[in-house]
């Protein structure tokens, strides 16, 4: 009769040898106490007695025991399998719709989602027209009116001044020169004092203090009776290069500041879609909003202001979803008895066509996957139990036929030769790199 082998020792078998040992034991302390009559020896005259032997018989059998557990339990069988993989290639043509809540590969469509973001933006810009500008001078005169008899003088706005040295300003306001007064033959002028301003620009009107008559009045009784007199020079008068808006300034403005808000807002929103979503470049529209600037065409300005509002909104869709198609539709065509590798799958794609405002993008999508026979490693490993390494690669390769790339058998420790009959300690795992 062939020796039953244990796996893991029985409940009888386990308690018989704890009976056994036990009984031996005994046997042990009676044959001890026999010896040390015959031998007169006693623990009353503090010899000590053989205790330790029996504890040593019993850690011998207690390391018996654990040595044959151990025999039985570690032995272990790895099989490696490396399937041949075949790889399958697709082109497909993959709506993807906003409108859309799964993906049906029947009818080619994927689910997509809309993003946008509105952003404003103003930044001042220079002007580059070149012009010349003259600064007029300006300054204060007293007006008198020494006129007999005494009569008050109203003057127009715009009166000219012009000074002793030939220089022509005029007065802006109105001017009302009161009367003289006279005290016998002794007058005293009316006077008012008046801003005047060069009527051309430039430093010549700088003039120091002057006198001044009024052209308008020469002629009448009055053109030696009313004159002016300045008693400080006239100043702000100047010539020089100045800066002013063109139009080119304006267009070359927008195009700088939409280009730069576009830019801006478009990274923006690629923070907003989460990064499992794929984002293609043809799939973002843009609106600009607003722009311009209260600067006018000629304005007399180094710099000026330019501002710009955008709107933008893109068309994403995940590549969890992309995924899902190629594999679904790969599973479809793919023979019977055979088994997608889900690490090999490639994708890549390019939009043909977005129309971001109807939600909707059609996608030409390119896809492969690595396809292998498939193998119930549950079958195949109680195939394998008791086998030695030729016969578990001849059982595998039986299995597999030209499926099989190669097999690969070891055993653990390293005196067992063969599986072992226990399926959870025969291992089988398939191999691709």
């Amino acid at each position: 009769m062939p020796k039953k082998v244990y796996d893991v020792i029985p409940p009888k078998l386990a308690k018989k040898i704890e009976e056994d040992v036990k009984e031996y034991l005994k046997e042990e302390k009676v044959r001890d106490v026999v010896r040390e009559k015959r031998s007169g020896r006693s623990r009353r005259n503090g010899e000590p007695s053989s205790i330790w032997r029996p504890v040593s018989i019993g850690g011998g059998i207690l390391v018996l025991i654990v040595g044959i557990f151990l025999f039985l339990k570690l032995p272990r069988a790895d099989i490696k399998i490396w399937p041949k993989v075949e790889t399958l290639s697709f082109q497909q043509s993959v709506t993807a719709d906003e409108s859309a809540d799964l993906t049906d590969i029947s009818q080619g469509v994927i689910p997509a989602e809309t993003f946008e973001i509105t952003k404003t933006l103003s930044e001042d810009f220079s002007a580059t027209g070149n012009a010349s500008d003259e600064g007029r001078a300006s300054g204060t005169i007293t007006v008198y009116n020494k006129y007999d008899p005494a009569t008050p003088l109203t003057l127009k706005a715009g009166t000219h001044f012009l000074s002793d040295s030939g220089k022509l300003f005029t007065a802006p306001s109105r001017i009302v020169v009161p009367a003289a007064k006279k005290s016998g033959s002794k007058i005293t002028p009316g006077s008012v004092d008046v801003k005047i301003e060069a009527v051309e620009g430039g430093d010549s009107y700088n003039i120091s203090d002057s006198n001044f008559s009024i052209p308008g009045l020469k002629g009448t009784a009055y053109y030696y009776s009313v004159y002016a007199i300045s008693e400080s020079a006239m100043t702000g008068g100047f010539t020089g290069d100045i800066k002013k808006v063109t139009d080119d300034d304006i267009q070359a403005a927008e195009s700088s500041l939409v280009q730069k808000l576009t830019d801006e807002a478009l990274s923006d929103l690629k923070k907003q879609i989460p990064s499992d979503y794929v984002l293609l470049d043809n799939a973002v529209s843009s609106n600009v909003s607003g722009s311009g600037t209260d600067t006018k065409v000629g304005a007399v300005l180094d710099k000026f202001t330019y501002e710009a509002t955008i709107k933008l909104s893109a068309l994403a869709f995940k590549q969890s979803d992309i995924d899902e198609f190629a594999k679904k539709f790969i599973i479809s065509q793919m023979p019977e008895g055979k088994t997608i590798l889900d690490t090999s799958l490639r994708t890549s794609y390019v939009a043909s066509s977005v129309d971001v405002a109807e939600g909707v993008m059609n996608v030409n999508l390119d896809f492969s996957s690595g396809v292998y026979k498939s193998v119930d490693k549950n079958s195949m490993s109680l195939s394998l139990l008791g086998k030695n390494a030729s016969q578990i690669s001849d059982t595998v390769d039986n299995a597999m036929g030209d499926q099989l790339s190669k097999v690969q058998v070891k055993f653990w420790p390293f005196w067992v030769s063969k599986s072992p009959k226990n399926q959870k300690a025969v291992n089988v795992s398939l191999q691709f790199e």
